[in-house]
């Protein structure tokens, strides 16, 4: 069943087109990897389907409803959204940061069972031992984690990742991405992932867009769409990929001249 539907988004900040023509189906359980050089409109998108920008063209449709003539506060219970960076944060402790992910569907209340959900996921993606300290004391890397169990406490549909994995280092990564991709499956949720990183798009993505220009360079599964063809073409580089555990693995060798 299609989960969220994209079709003919284009979006410009003022006259720069910045989208074109953008048409994706995702469905329950999968994970899309959205790759591309930087400015090829990932996050962009990203945003857009979180209603945070507003497309000047096509419609983005939720399970058949047209996100545009949702609720916001509807529309917060359906969708969790991990940002890529925050500059500033408002000061809270973590368990309250994660804590918000539940006020989409219980207001200004929480129960035993949200501080038994927030708990579980600080355990999940182990920083519980951060529970009671101020966010704006963790590192970069800590914060990222606690807005990954913030959006996966609000229980979405959809999950809108920009880049979920920027500021983790090489463990962490693949922690974090093992228990995203875990709960995609497990909880049946749609989940969209911009990122730069090839390997891990190719590792846990079960299709992949590649975007240039603000439009769909290509698309399907990462055999089809990492190849040294197309990576050449959109990024300016050459590269080998060989096959790994049946994945494509994009080896750099140089940029072209």
């Amino acid at each position: 069943m299609v989960k969220l539907k994209i079709k003919d988004v284009g979006f410009s900040y003022a006259s720069v087109p910045v989208l074109n023509g953008i048409c994706i189906e995702l469905t329950a359980s999968e994970m899309l990897g959205i790759v591309g050089p930087n400015g090829a409109g990932k996050s962009t998108l990203i945003r857009c389907i979180d209603r945070i920008l507003k497309p000047q063209r096509g419609s983005i449709l939720l399970d058949g409803q047209d996100i545009k003539e949702m609720h916001l506060m509807e529309l917060a219970r359906k969708i969790g959204y991990i940002p890529q960076s925050t500059s500033q944060i408002f000061p809270a402790t973590v368990f309250d940061t994660v804590l918000m992910g539940r006020r989409p569907h219980l207001g200004w209340r929480s129960s035993e069972k949200d501080t038994e959900m927030v708990l579980e996921m600080l355990q999940m993606l182990n920083i519980e031992e951060f529970a009671m300290r101020d966010i704006n004391e963790l590192s970069g890397g800590q914060q990222q984690k606690v807005f990954i169990a913030r959006a996966l406490t609000q229980e979405p549909a959809v999950l809108l990742l920009d880049e979920p994995t920027s500021n983790l280092d090489i463990r962490h990564q693949l922690e974090v991405m093992d228990i995203i991709k875990n709960i995609v499956r497990e909880k049946g949720i749609a989940a969209i992932m911009a990122i730069h990183d090839l390997n891990l798009a190719s590792r846990y993505a079960d299709r992949i867009v590649m975007m240039n220009g603000g439009e769909i360079f290509d698309a399907g599964d990462a055999a089809s769409v990492l190849t040294p063809e197309n990576i050449k073409h959109v990024y300016d580089v050459e590269v080998e990929v060989p096959n790994h555990g049946g994945r494509p693995y994009i080896v750099p060798i140089r940029p072209v001249r």
